[in-house]
């Protein structure tokens, strides 16, 4: 840069215009650094928790973890889910701000990478500097990355958290949101929550055909005992659906100040009958461009063939038919009960009740005219 024409010798002008802008150039860098944007994914098991992560972790600027309070549940299994709202709480805190250093309490000193549960499904963990193999702009899957990218070292996980933009948690361990009043006041991060839901019959069906994969955490939410016998399973639903009820009223309802466009809710059945829009809003929510590639891979992974028998994988699949299945499938006395113990939860959140066999009987053939009128 020219320095300005004076009297004064010129080492003399370059020392005083030094001392002058000093304390802007060095405050630039950090004022031009943009604060990481921390969204957490709240949700139930088998909820389309694992896909709507998805849609955030194939986004080129997201660090991406799904359930890594799984590591606390299943180091502290003896307790409830009160008592371990805690420890919960904690961690995730220290996940957005990526602070790995909280695993170790819940994991081996000799741990690697691939000890983070589900750590595949994160494209942020399977592209540099996590793994070298992939690009940030590749839309990565879990099977892929799982092969080729699990031998690298547990320091990478907070290495790559560091450069991101935005910090993405999917969590089913959280039953009430004022637990999380702290880290929506914490000046350290910038919070926002997408409340996840889904009709508690296609939740009722899907976690029918996944029981022992839940047995833990069911307990963990109910206690063993309650957990046991006919009822065991709508007592797990009961308490899970009361736990939205919570969620969705705080969020929703007398909103703190704090809270103020920072709780999105979201229907799982609404976003596969229109995926790109809703994923647009949740984007734009998370103040994320949702780019012509993504664009591609969320139509494209909603409108396949499959019918998601693969429970924990994400693959294409005709994604209403799915949603919808429980229609045809669950007995009309198993949507009666779930109803009943849900009934509160289902008027709040906008599903609409079965009231007869009949009426099932001629949902499940409408929907199949539908189906075959679309093909």
């Amino acid at each position: 840069r020219d320095l300005p024409q004076s009297g004064f010798p010129s080492f003399l002008s370059f020392g005083v215009l030094y001392f002058l802008f000093l304390p802007c150039s060095n405050n630039a860098p950090m004022e031009e650094k943009q604060s990481p944007v921390h969204i957490l994914i709240l949700s139930s098991w088998r909820s389309g928790s694992s896909f709507t992560g998805q849609i955030f972790s194939q986004h080129p600027s997201v660090f991406y973890l799904m359930e890594p309070a799984w590591h606390v549940w299943v180091t502290m299994y003896q307790s409830s889910a009160k008592v371990l709202h805690m420890a919960v709480r904690d961690l995730v805190r220290s996940v957005f701000l990526c602070d790995m250093s909280v695993f170790d309490a819940y994991m081996s000193s000799q741990k690697k990478k691939s000890d983070l549960f589900k750590w595949e499904t994160s494209r942020a963990l399977c592209s540099p500097p996590a793994c070298d193999s992939f690009s940030r702009s590749d839309i990565i899957t879990a099977g892929n990355c799982r092969t080729i990218c699990g031998r690298y070292p547990f320091s990478k996980v907070e290495e790559a958290c560091k450069t991101y933009s935005h910090i993405v948690i999917k969590e089913v361990r959280f039953f009430d949101l004022k637990v999380l009043y702290p880290l929506l006041t914490d000046p350290s991060l910038n919070l926002k929550i997408i409340h996840l839901v889904r009709d508690p019959r296609a939740v009722f069906r899907s976690r029918e055909n996944t029981v022992a994969d839940l047995t833990r955490d069911s307990n963990i939410v109910v206690g063993t005992q309650k957990t046991k016998g006919e009822m065991g399973p709508y007592n797990t639903m009961q308490e899970i659906c009361k736990s939205h009820i919570e969620i969705y009223k705080a969020g929703s309802q007398t909103v703190p100040s704090f809270l103020k466009d920072r709780y999105l809710l979201v229907r799982y059945e609404d976003i596969v009958r229109d995926p790109l829009a809703k994923a647009a809003q949740m984007y734009q929510f998370a103040e994320l461009h949702f780019t012509p590639e993504l664009q591609r891979w969320v139509h494209n992974i909603t409108h396949g063939k499959g019918q998601g028998t693969q429970a924990f994988d994400i693959e294409s699949r005709d994604a209403v038919s799915v949603s919808q299945a429980w229609r045809k499938t669950l007995p009309f006395q198993k949507i009666e009960k779930v109803q009943n113990v849900c009934k509160d939860a289902m008027d709040l959140l906008g599903y609409r009740l079965v009231q007869s066999e009949e009426e099932q009987k001629n949902m499940s053939l409408n929907l199949l005219f539908a189906q075959n009128s679309s093909e």
